[in-house]
């Protein structure tokens, strides 16, 4: 029997070599599941982005030319006085249909939380980090240039927000060929962006508190929850209670696009057996259509009017809040998205998609300085009373997201070969299966499909080279 080779210290046991794990992808190839619907979402934001930019000029023309009419409509008051909404067209606008764009938002969170890219907390890290970094670095900026230029600091957080709609619509004018990982990756960071600025409206902008009007809004709540979890269908059954429950919202001092949050993260969004749609999902498909294209594109018509006549555009750089804007938007949130991605690959140790280079993330990055929406909602919260400041901030606020526009349109154009090439790679259906390629790899029935399609095409090469040879062999056929 042969002797055990105990170890000494001329012949030592060495340990097998373990192999090491392979390293995760950043922007990787999506699922084909969450790239139909990023797919969907996409295509109803970028509509509703390009009626928001009509509306945004629109509200910029009406403004500066008939100014008077268009402060009258603004200013124009109706609603039941004795349930505290008397409020005029603007605040409708901004705190009744926003509330529609803030339901979908909570929808869309609630999907990424249980069953998109944030179900998983290490994908759920990149979009994560780029949105913090994306909110924080921009109020730093800001308070940076508010401080040191002796202005007011109360504007630090109108520079965080990232308005999707109205980046997906510079995407449909100049990157229509973008791969599906950037869309994915800057659908998903402005869906958290959303959420963190949600919480900077309850948390830092609520003053007086109804503590009564509050606790009707949870009792609301907890009814719709509870309906929810019984299963009770019916439109007329929800609307009433929502409106409800936004009223109380609003009467209680939280801004009333809470509700509409908080009642969209309580639809179920993960699928039963036999469901093709979660409810949450469903209800998403027929709500965001009219978020897209009527609720926010009024919000901007009658947010983004701001006079350019004065010093409204001309002090723009010479004021610290409104440079504080500009430069936060600009610069701020191209560093703070791109940072934020750069460490989590370096402390994760990811490797970036080999298909993209880290050029086209600092351009996603620049794209997400494109902040219209929740920026000119939350100018005008902080600098609530001011109206010659809140014009200023609102000026600053279009020209800033007006320079992200071009800095992004021109970093993604000089990508724009290797977007096309890898979007035509993407989209491929040689079989016209229904499928993109790229997923039918590990089919079967792909490959048998693949293999009939290439030999009708070798048959019809085949025919083709005996009737050039059969005319070749002619006597006056060409030499």
């Amino acid at each position: 029997m042969p002797s055990l080779p105990y170890p000494t210290r001329r012949s030592p046991l060495v340990a097998a070599p373990v192999p090491p794990s392979p390293r995760r992808t950043l922007l990787g190839r999506l699922s084909l599941p969450e790239r139909n619907y990023v797919a969907e979402a996409l295509r109803a934001e970028t509509v509703g982005g390009v009626i928001l930019l009509v509306a945004a000029v629109s509200a910029l023309i009406w403004a500066n030319t008939l100014g008077s009419s268009y402060a009258a409509v603004s200013d124009f008051h109706f609603g039941p006085a004795s349930l505290g909404l008397d409020l005029s067209v603007a605040h409708w606008a901004a705190d009744g249909l926003l509330a529609v764009f803030f339901f979908v938002a909570g929808v869309e969170l609630k999907r990424e939380l249980v069953a998109g890219e944030l179900r998983d907390p290490r994908a759920a890290a990149l979009p994560v980090a780029a949105a913090l970094c994306g909110m924080a670095v921009p109020a730093v900026v800001y308070t940076l240039a508010a401080v040191f230029g002796r202005g007011s600091a109360a504007g630090w957080a109108v520079p965080t927000a990232t308005d999707i709609a109205f980046a997906l619509a510079v995407l449909a004018v100049i990157g229509t060929t973008l791969p599906a990982a950037l869309r994915a990756f800057l659908l998903t960071l402005a869906v958290v962006d959303d959420l963190f600025a949600i919480l900077i409206i309850a948390i830092f902008f609520t003053e007086n508190i109804n503590f009564l009007a509050l606790a009707g809004a949870f009792a609301g709540l907890a009814v719709f929850y509870l309906l929810q979890r019984v299963e009770v269908r019916g439109w007329y059954v929800y609307l009433p209670l929502a409106l409800v429950i936004w009223g109380l919202m609003y009467n209680s001092g939280v801004h009333a696009t809470i509700a509409g949050v908080a009642m969209g993260l309580m639809l179920r969004c993960t699928r039963r057996e036999g469901e093709s749609q979660s409810p949450g999902e469903h209800i998403e498909h027929l709500v965001r259509p009219f978020s897209a294209g009527f609720a926010v594109p009024v919000f901007a018509l009658f947010s983004a009017g701001v006079t350019l006549k004065g010093d409204a555009l001309a002090g723009v750089f010479t004021r610290p809040e409104t440079l504080g804007v500009v430069l936060g938007l600009v610069v701020g949130k191209t560093i703070g998205v791109f940072g934020g991605t750069w460490l989590v690959a370096r402390f994760t140790k990811a490797e970036l998609n080999k298909d993209l280079a880290w050029a086209d993330v600092l351009a996603v990055a620049a794209l997400a300085g494109i902040g219209f929406t929740v920026s000119l909602l939350i100018g005008e919260l902080a600098f609530a009373g001011d109206e010659g400041m809140i014009n200023e901030v609102k000026a600053a606020v279009l020209l800033g997201s007006l320079i992200a526009a071009v800095l992004s349109g021109v970093l993604l154009k000089v990508r724009v070969r290797r977007y096309r090439a890898l979007y035509e790679a993407e989209e491929l259906d040689e079989d016209e299966s229904g499928v993109p390629d790229i997923y039918e790899q590990e089919d079967p029935e792909y490959h048998l499909r693949m293999a009939a399609l290439h030999e009708r095409k070798a048959a019809e090469h085949r025919r083709l080279a005996e009737q050039a040879g059969a005319a070749s062999s002619k006597p006056d056929s060409p030499a």
